[in-house]
């Protein structure tokens, strides 16, 4: 049997309907466009990588104040109960239950440690001198040395920053042993 030749008029109709047909822009045959996806992902991921470090805090252990009832016993043996009243003109301390004077050598009404002359001349609050007294009133009587809780009591209007300065200042001495490291938060009346 012969083979049939097929006129130039069937071998374009055949070609025109073998060849792949062209799809509409938006008939891609089936594929996702992922690219406006991509583009959420990565505002979401520069969003998140921008807030990261805002949402790491740091953690100060603290006590809230204790309201003492009318059972309690009172103790035994003497203790300090230092207090530390944080106020615009410096740091006022109570021990035993009274003032500490100006200078932390007595007993007696008054700012016990008045703010300093810091850098530029400006006043600032003697983180240093509150260290030192105390310190010193720490060391005054030897019942005091297992005593480590003190509270912390500042004015509405004090900075954040200047309490935890204090909290700082009152934890260690300066040969880094501990002195009041339980700091208990006390309100000012």
């Amino acid at each position: 049997m012969a083979e049939e030749k097929l006129s130039a008029q069937q071998r374009s109709k055949i070609r025109r309907l073998s060849a792949p047909k062209e799809l509409a822009p938006d008939e891609e045959g089936g594929e996702l466009n992922i690219v406006p996806f991509l583009d959420i992902i990565t505002n979401v991921l520069m969003f998140v990588l921008a807030t990261v470090s805002v949402t790491f805090t740091a953690t100060i252990d603290t006590y809230p104040p204790r309201a003492g009832g009318a059972g309690s016993r009172a103790p035994q043996t003497p203790t300090l109960g230092l207090t530390v009243f944080v106020v615009p003109d410096g740091f006022s301390l109570k021990a035993r239950g009274g003032n500490v004077a100006p200078g932390c050598n007595d007993t007696g009404p008054g700012i016990a440690i008045p703010k300093a002359a810091g850098e530029g001349g400006k006043l600032d609050y003697d983180y240093k001198s509150l260290k030192a007294c105390a310190a010193k009133l720490k060391g005054a009587a030897p019942e005091f040395k297992d005593e480590m809780g003190v509270t912390v009591t500042a004015n509405p209007t004090i900075p954040l920053q200047t309490i935890i300065g204090t909290m700082d200042a009152v934890r260690k001495n300066d040969q880094g042993d501990d002195m009041f490291p339980d700091v208990s938060f006390g309100v000012a009346r």
